[in-house]
């Protein structure tokens, strides 16, 4: 049987070195548990523009749809902020996510025992958090049309739509009622079906699905806003949250910070099952490229080696490896591993880069 594959595109800032770390743990599986990847390694966002004129080569393009699975670092910086829209890093991961139809956007937003005291809130409200916002990925305010600047009088306006269908609505619902069945079996959807018709449509489409094809599961529905103000009051009333791409995006990043530090979060973008039955699938780290760290060995790779282990979880059919390094991740930090961005922790030693992942493959050869 061949190997399966995976295409690791580091990126920008600090992308290449948590990258660095998580090729570290793929020999380290490779040599103590045999789980070989067919490994290639391409450019994106800013690396791509400086190589190529533009942030996503059509070569790598084509590398994304072959392979079974694609891991991304991080993308872009301000040496590129001069540049126009449409060569800017970021529409390097746009055109993945576009082109290889991940639709479906999965956040977990997890909060590690031993990192509570991080949190902005207090500890008893996010300990032992464990959710996971399902955001559509490729269609909403992000893709509609029309959109652009244009002149109308003596005016400058900007125009972006947000624009759904039924089929992409249940198609991302879908995944969420799925994911709920291995979870809690329940559902929360966020819209504003308050103040606009797609948000009405996004409500009546869910219901529908989850009446016809998944009556086990519980769905509640929830104006996003309203959602904001519930994450921030008590999120672990939550289990799955289901909503479309622009509150996807900015729930999610709430989220992410009620567990102390974007440094700790992965994700996963999947699209439809391809020929082999993997879906088509990107999975990268939530925070960015923080240029203002990189080059300084101090980035915290744990979000990147835990999007890894998403990869092992939702493409390979390894959960058992995913299991294993998300808990030698957490041994890890209640041993009191921190890298700078979590030494808001009382009592923890600071480590950087490189020695954070020594720490993590010490515990996985430990287990």
């Amino acid at each position: 049987m061949s190997k399966p594959s995976l295409l690791i595109l580091p990126g920008d800032g600090i992308g290449p070195e948590v990258m660095a770390e998580v090729r570290r743990v793929i020999d380290w599986l490779a040599q103590e548990k045999g789980m070989e990847f067919d490994v290639s390694e391409d450019l994106v966002g800013g690396a791509a523009y400086d190589a190529h004129g533009t942030p996503l080569h059509d070569d790598t393009m084509a590398k994304a749809q072959e392979v079974d699975a694609v891991l991304l670092g991080a993308v872009g910086g301000p040496k590129y902020d001069v540049l126009d829209f449409s060569v800017k890093p970021e529409r390097g991961l746009l055109r993945l996510r576009k082109e290889m139809d991940l639709f479906a956007n999965l956040r977990p937003a997890q909060c590690f025992d031993a990192l509570a005291e991080a949190s902005s809130l207090k500890p008893e409200v996010v300990s032992g958090l464990d959710i996971m916002i399902i955001r559509e990925l490729t269609s909403g305010v992000y893709f509609g049309e029309p959109r652009g600047i244009f002149t109308e009088g003596n005016e400058r306006v900007g125009i972006n739509t947000q624009r759904y269908t039924t089929s992409e609505i249940q198609r991302v619902g879908r995944s969420a009622f799925e994911l709920a069945r291995k979870r809690s079996n329940k559902v929360c959807s966020m819209e504003k079906a308050n103040v606009m018709e797609s948000g009405v449509l996004w409500r009546e489409e869910m219901q529908k699905v989850r009446d016809a094809e998944y009556p086990d599961v519980e769905l509640t529905h929830m104006y996003a806003d309203a959602g904001a103000m519930q994450l921030a009051r008590w999120p672990k009333q939550f289990d799955v949250i289901v909503t479309d791409n622009l509150f996807g995006d900015l729930l999610s990043d709430l989220a992410a910070m009620l567990t102390g530090s974007l440094g700790m979060l992965p994700s996963a973008s999947l699209g439809l099952p391809m020929a082999n039955g993997r879906p088509k699938a990107l999975y990268e780290p939530v925070h960015g490229s923080a240029p203002d760290i990189a080059g300084k060995g101090i980035a915290n790779p744990i979000a990147c080696i835990l999007s890894f282990a998403m990869a092992l979880r939702y493409s390979f059919d390894r959960g058992d490896l995913a299991d294993l390094i998300e808990s030698s991740v957490n041994a890890a930090l209640a041993e009191g591993y921190r890298t700078p961005d979590l030494m808001t922790v009382a009592g923890g030693t600071k480590v950087g880069t490189t020695e954070m992942t020594d720490a993590i493959l010490a515990k996985m050869a430990a287990a």
